[in-house]
């Protein structure tokens, strides 16, 4: 449900070519601007996606040991009790 009103101002060409979309798809040129909200705010969140995965990329990782030799470096470093 739509709650808020927001005012934009635009030239004749865009108004025209907002107009041309909405009538287009059969829909309100306020539908319009939504839809292109939505799918701009879509290709921002994968933009921050891909640049979080080149990001980790970049990262100097080991290898992870196997689950027992990473229990044994585990209890070595933070002198755990050794478990039954």
């Amino acid at each position: 449900m739509v709650t808020e009103r927001l005012e934009v101002r635009l030239d004749k060409d865009r108004r025209r070519k907002l107009a041309e979309m909405a009538a287009a798809k059969g829909v309100p040129v306020s539908e319009v601007v939504r839809r292109m909200v939505d799918r701009e705010y879509d290709e921002v969140l994968k933009q921050q996606r891909m640049e979080a995965v080149e990001a980790i990329a970049r990262l100097e990782i080991e290898d992870v040991p196997d689950p027992e030799t990473l229990c044994r470096q585990l209890s070595g470093a933070y002198d755990l009790p050794d478990l039954p």
